[in-house]
């Protein structure tokens, strides 16, 4: 027995992923579809232990990563986790994509060629980790698109580094800051997917190319992988310290409350407003202005400037 033995399928007792390994290939699918496949921490923790295992098994050839149902591949991270516990304690978003990023970098090294099964809504996250695949399928009814400038963060998991190098500058700022979707034809035609294909065909589409996969030599397709991998690694390599860091901060803000909690809420942004309150000279970064008043009474300092009375002894400020 050696430290790199992977483990039978079965023996895995995972809750947010389906893991199944069986005739060379490993299928990897997010399962949970009442949120549209959005992943949880927990999800992207059962997804790193299932990549190495991947990685680890002799007798897998090819990995699928896909979404239970037929509406969500993948919708990226769960807000509703965001808007209640990151915008509360931003340190913790710090913790969280260090969990992020570690999936990606097993996913990306897994040493073997990988596809994006594709079988509904690719939205942020998701996307990225549609791009962090080697080859993608995808569904005729599939939309793809970034969100981070609408929900009050930035794409920068992979989104702002990958998209300029498969469809291009003009194309990755289009998708990144409009947050428009790209149907699945034109998606074909800009190079995001390899494949286009109606439903009821998708995984025979998404086996031929794994069959074509297996009949390759091993170790060529490694080292071609980790070839093609150079320029995603490049740019990944260089920003996403950078973007780990400047995420965790940026949810002390309100950008992020007001995004993350008009989503969960399902209501509309206030973009205007907060546009207002900086063309007012007031802070747009707090909620309830910097925080700078002390209250005469009781000597509670750091109140936030706009609150007109003490939270601490409820004087009048």
């Amino acid at each position: 027995m050696t430290f790199f033995q992977p483990k039978p399928a079965t023996d895995f007792k995972f809750k947010d992923i389906l893991y199944e390994k069986k005739d060379w290939v490993a299928r990897v699918t997010l399962n949970r579809p009442q949120v549209h496949n959005a992943y949880s921490s927990l999800a992207l923790q059962e997804m790193c232990a299932a990549f190495r295992d991947a990685s680890w098994d002799d007798h897998v050839a090819v990995v699928v990563l896909t979404g239970a149902g037929d509406k969500a591949f993948c919708t990226g991270g769960d807000v509703s986790e965001y808007a209640d516990s990151y915008t509360q304690r931003p340190r913790d978003y710090w913790k969280w994509m260090g969990l992020f990023v570690e999936c990606h970098d097993v996913l990306r090294n897994i040493g073997k060629p990988t596809i994006a099964r594709l079988n509904g809504m690719v939205v942020g996250g998701g996307n990225e980790l549609n791009m962090a695949c080697d080859l993608a399928v995808a569904a005729d009814h599939v939309v793809i698109r970034q969100v981070g400038t609408r929900v009050g963060s930035v794409a920068a998991g992979g989104a702002t580094q990958w998209l300029p190098i498969l469809i291009g500058d003009r194309r990755a700022r289009q998708m990144l800051m409009l947050c428009e979707e790209v149907n699945a034809q034109t998606a074909l035609a800009w190079g995001l997917v390899n494949e286009v294909v109606p439903l009821a065909e998708l995984d025979a589409a998404v086996d031929r190319l794994c069959q074509k996969l297996i009949d390759k030599f091993p170790e060529c397709m490694r080292y071609t992988k980790q070839q093609t991998n150079f320029w995603k690694d490049l740019a990944w390599s260089s920003t996403i310290g950078h973007a780990r860091d400047w995420l965790a901060l940026h949810y002390t803000s309100l950008e992020p409350y007001e995004g993350m909690k008009a989503f969960v809420e399902k209501r509309k942004v206030d973009y205007r407003g907060l546009r207002q309150k900086a063309a007012d000279g007031k802070s747009s970064e707090f909620l309830w202005g910097p925080y700078s008043k002390t209250c005469r009474s009781c000597q509670a300092k750091g109140i936030p400037n706009e609150f007109e009375f003490c939270g601490k002894c409820g004087s009048k400020l």
